[in-house]
């Protein structure tokens, strides 16, 4: 029989792994019927007591082979300097009103105010005055639903993120484990869209962990298989079973974040058990502060995704209702009609039935107490939904500075990338946006990219052409030809 894990082949022979099963019950049935008193041989019940507290060794193992396969990630090549933007550089509270960002191949050379970044010979020169220059997005909660199973090279998902300026995701609860392989397309620039992290599938109360042992077994399959370097603890039992796991990965390097379930009282254990990450609206509010103070002081990153918060009508129904997506080019340019016209159809609810403002107060209640929150949107509305989120969250009293924050380097460094990404500091990879619009003055001005730069390659924002270092539109993608005819 043959089986595989991630990145690991499994032979298994089944008539010798019978017989290896067969042999190992015969001898314990020899010792557990052996006379008592085995002498200082250690035999009998005295021996067997003894063997039973060591931990058993397998009579049959299947013969395991790692595949490695290699390939050159995508990096550009040349130096182009944005000249003369308002730049939101998130590294503290930095903010250059008239500045200029350098970037080379695919990473930061330099930033600062314009005309002190000295570009060498041969840069491209490209004059973003007046338009506002920041990270690109962290999304840490995003959900892409791919059609699993069916790999795509044209993934409207990816496209329609990173088009809304979202350079890196974070999958927590994959259900399967397609994004692994999407993930490397990313990497080596197949497929286009943000860079892709992910726990893989969730580990849940099915996997029946009932021991520390069990749950480094259950971890393994991540640390050894999928290489995810994180996982989601999905309700997998009781307070002793979240503490195994979070002990099970610790011990194998791997990060962790969980699922909410809409239990308050969990999540507060769930901070006690120093779990770095809380995924979903804690489901009461008012929180008292010391809830406030315990978020802070336990450094876990609370993710409400306000989109489908807990305890009434979700923020995502608000919008639509409100929103005319048929409407919006730019969504339609990335996303299949199917895909819209599947909104149309929701439940109305009062304005003052939306909880999404509750909770977002208690965001700034964490916030000020000295907590990290992080920006998740679900996967609901590809692309705009993001913005609906930052807009929900900013709605309780975060500042635009603040919830930019949240979306940026507070969601880079609960994923363990704040060295590499969240904000626009030298020697960092070139993931940034610029917008024709200040965010900073009304966070609606959020959904105004002019163009987005993921990995050092520059596109325009609306259409995703590339427009540096190659001059390249995007190819014509399956959905464009698929539209109604438009009625004369």
């Amino acid at each position: 029989a043959f089986y595989s894990i991630g990145r690991s082949w499994f032979r298994y022979n089944v008539a010798t792994g019978e017989a290896a099963v067969s042999d190992s019950l015969l001898r314990a049935d020899s010792i557990a019927s052996a006379p008592a008193g085995g002498g200082a041989g250690g035999g009998g019940a005295a021996g067997a007591a003894r063997d039973s507290s060591r931990k058993a060794s397998m009579a049959y193992e299947a013969r395991r082979y790692d595949i490695a396969i290699t390939a050159a990630k995508d990096k550009p090549s040349g130096t182009v300097l944005l000249r003369g933007a308002r730049v939101v550089t998130m590294k503290g509270d930095q903010v250059i009103e008239k500045g200029d960002v350098l970037v080379r191949d695919n990473r930061i050379a330099g930033v600062g105010p314009s005309g002190s970044v000295k570009a060498p010979a041969g840069t491209k020169v490209i004059d973003v005055a007046g338009k506002t220059i920041l990270p690109g997005y962290v999304d840490i909660h995003a959900h892409n639903w791919f059609g699993w199973g069916v790999h795509r090279d044209q993934v409207t998902q990816l496209l329609a993120n990173l088009a809304y300026g979202v350079t890196t995701q974070r999958d927590p609860q994959t259900s399967a484990t397609d994004i692994l392989t999407y993930t490397d397309l990313a990497e080596t620039g197949q497929i286009l869209g943000p860079r892709l992290y992910s726990t893989g599938p969730g580990i849940f109360s099915a996997d029946n962990i009932k021991s520390l042992d069990e749950a480094r077994d259950v971890v393994r399959r991540y640390a050894d298989h999928y290489n995810t370097k994180t996982i989601k603890q999905y309700l997998a039992g009781d307070r002793k079973v979240r503490q195994w796991v979070i002990m099970a990965a610790k011990e194998l390097g791997l990060t962790t974040t969980t699922e909410g379930g809409s239990n308050l009282s969990m999540n507060l254990s769930l901070m006690l058990d120093g779990y770095p990450g809380l995924e979903h609206a804690m489901p009461v509010f008012p929180l008292m502060k010391d809830v406030a103070q315990l978020e802070a002081q336990s450094g876990i990153t609370y993710t409400p995704t306000l989109i489908v918060g807990y305890g009434g009508p979700i923020g995502r129904d608000y919008y639509l209702a409100r929103t005319n997506i048929d409407a919006d080019q730019k969504l339609r340019h990335f996303t299949p009609h199917e895909e819209l016209d599947s909104w149309k159809t929701l439940q109305w609810n009062r304005d003052d039935q939306y909880i999404f403002k509750g909770h977002a107060e208690q965001l700034a209640r964490i916030v000020k107490a000295g907590g990290r929150v992080g920006l998740g949107s679900h996967g609901e509305l590809q692309g705009l939904g993001v913005h609906w989120e930052i807009w929900m969250m900013q709605s309780g009293g975060l500042t635009p500075f603040e919830t930019l924050r949240a979306a940026t380097i507070h969601g880079a460094d609960a994923i363990g990338m704040a060295k590499d990404l969240g904000s626009l500091e030298v020697g960092k990879l070139a993931d940034l946006q610029v917008l024709d619009k200040n965010p900073l003055t009304d966070i609606h001005n959020t959904n105004s990219v002019k163009f987005v730069m993921k990995n050092g390659r520059l596109y325009d924002g609306n259409t995703l052409d590339e427009v540096w270092p190659r001059v390249k539109p995007l190819p014509t993608q399956w959905w464009w030809s698929e539209d109604p005819p438009a009625k004369k």
